[in-house]
């Protein structure tokens, strides 16, 4: 087995089924949890904005990553986009293996 991460991708209102579905269809992700509406307020250039988006919720392998992180860049319409991963310390072996053959 590989070491595992879930990526946190945010998107504006109405572009998360297609970049679910790039991630997916391009074996980037085994599988992609798509929330919605997710309210979020951050700084950006010096100005707090408020926004409602959708939330990606990943599950890759760590070797996969790079090329998640890569591949999403391309096509996310932020000029920074929220890509973050975080590790899976532990979890159903029998679903990691799943994340392995998923992204064969």
């Amino acid at each position: 087995m590989h070491g595992y991460v879930v990526v946190l991708i945010t998107v504006p209102k109405g572009k998360g089924e297609e970049l679910t579905r790039f991630i997916v269809e391009n074996k980037l992700g085994a599988c992609v949890n798509r929330v919605p509406s997710v309210s979020s307020l951050y700084w950006w250039r010096g100005q707090i904005e408020s926004d409602e988006e959708e939330l990606l919720v990943v599950k890759t392998s760590s070797e996969k990553f790079k090329e998640l992180l890569t591949r999403v860049k391309e096509v996310h319409p932020y000029t920074v986009p929220e890509i973050i991963a975080l590790p899976i310390v532990a979890g159903n072996p029998d679903y990691l293996s799943w994340i392995d053959e998923s992204l064969k």
